[in-house]
């Protein structure tokens, strides 16, 4: 997987956490993620993957 910004389908229930931990033991790579989405809010939620997670700094 390379590095940048991926948008995943938070699903209803789970965490923004538990998200990026999936994510971060399949890519091995440091994730990040745009901002905490409520456990029963659903939901795309913008993924920072490698390298992509300095482009949080240009987002806010």
């Amino acid at each position: 997987m390379q590095d940048g910004i991926i948008n995943v389908f938070k699903p209803k229930d789970w965490t923004s956490h538990d998200i990026v931990a999936v994510i971060k033991k399949i890519t091995g790579k440091k994730i990040g993620h745009t901002g905490t989405l409520d456990p029963l809010a659903q939901g795309v939620l913008p993924i920072l993957v490698g390298k992509g997670t300095r482009g949080c700094k240009i987002l806010k």
